[in-house]
């Protein structure tokens, strides 16, 4: 059987990409990179609850923010998630 921690570290990442909002964000960040503003006017919510979304997925190793001045832009970090996305949206 194969390694236990490898099975609890991908169903850790399905879990955080399972919630609606957050497939709907990790799906917009595969089209282009985006600050919390964009993505909350994008999503019509409001920026705190935008902004726990961002905290699971950065937690869980799905995406990563970059300060750009005084904005942070988001990006997908993880490989296996882009492939699942693209199975999803193709």
């Amino acid at each position: 059987m194969e390694n236990k921690f490898k099975f609890i570290q991908k169903s850790e990442l399905l879990k955080a990409l399972a919630h609606p909002t957050r497939l709907c964000i990790v799906k917009g960040l595969m089209e282009k990179e985006s600050n919390v503003t964009t993505i909350q006017e994008c999503l019509d919510l409001p920026q705190s609850t935008v902004s726990q979304h961002l905290s699971k997925l950065k937690a869980a190793g799905i995406i990563k923010g970059e300060r750009k001045r005084l904005e942070i832009s988001y990006q997908i970090i993880n490989e296996d998630i882009r492939k699942i996305i693209k199975i999803l949206f193709p």
